[in-house]
């Protein structure tokens, strides 16, 4: 092994091992209540300017905080917003199982939900229809935000000036995908006042899917749902067919968070 490579593997190895023990670190204080740099050091038997190094990037981050009394150290509030996030996607999910286990079922396409995270569209449950041939499991994945009906709907419900920061690079994935600035604003807008969105063979060839909005009680974009299958199946026609019953399970999840329309 040479040099260079040996200082790459080493590394890799150190930085492994810091994220493992920042992390232990976290238990620790989900454990112990609270706890100084010296308990936090025994317990992970390293030096104490090692646990101090962890414990000032996690506060940093807003992690951990410290006790200005004792001097000790305690879970901060940014593991109350980490564990809102997660909450959050878990109630999507578990509010609209049932109701997306139904959609599939009566029209035999796959059903996925999505969420808006960090310029992504964050896939977060899936149902697959009696139709599906050998869907695709999307569910963890993060889809580009310009490709897709989901990522539409979701830039549906940001500002104006915040859509094209938001969505990013506008990568060609197929001859089909919005590449421009212009043509992406077009379709959010259009998103805006059908109540829904409709992608032809722009994420891959041959796959269509028509999303709708999912939204929580203060009328905000909360999640997307899609119907997904292949565009010979799922072609316009079908899709005329599909939407009500698409639109009515959207609007039943929107209510179970909450919202009501006016």
């Amino acid at each position: 092994m040479s040099n260079n490579t040996a200082t790459r593997v080493d590394g890799v190895l150190t930085t492994v091992q810091s994220v493992d023990r920042a992390i232990t670190v976290l238990e620790i204080l989900a454990s112990a209540g609270e706890a100084g740099v010296t308990e936090i050091a025994a317990e992970l038997g390293v030096h104490k300017s090692t646990a101090f190094r962890l414990v000032a990037a996690l506060e940093n981050r807003g992690l951990v905080e410290q006790n200005s009394e004792r001097g000790k150290y305690c879970l901060g509030v940014g593991i109350i917003r980490l564990a809102g996030a997660a909450t959050a996607r878990l109630d999507l999910v578990q509010e609209s199982r049932g109701i997306t286990r139904q959609l599939a079922a009566e029209t035999g396409e796959t059903v996925n939900l999505a969420v808006l995270s960090d310029g992504a569209a964050l896939y977060v449950d899936q149902v697959s229809g009696s139709s599906a041939l050998q869907s695709h499991n999307w569910v963890g994945q993060r889809i580009p935000l310009h490709a897709t009906s989901n990522a539409k709907v979701l830039l549906s419900g940001l500002p104006d000036k915040e859509i094209l920061a938001t969505a990013g690079q506008l990568r060609s994935f197929t001859p089909s995908t919005i590449t421009s600035g212009k043509r992406l604003r077009a379709a959010v807008t259009k998103v805006r006042e059908e109540g829904y969105a409709v992608a032809v063979d722009e994420l891959e060839l041959g796959l269509t899917a028509v999303a709708a909005p999912i939204r929580n009680a203060s009328g905000d974009v909360r999640a997307s749902m899609s119907l997904s299958g292949p565009t010979f199946r799922l072609n316009r026609g079908r899709v005329d067919d599909v939407l009500p019953t698409l639109l009515a399970a959207a609007l039943q999840v929107s209510q179970r968070l909450g919202w009501r329309e006016a």
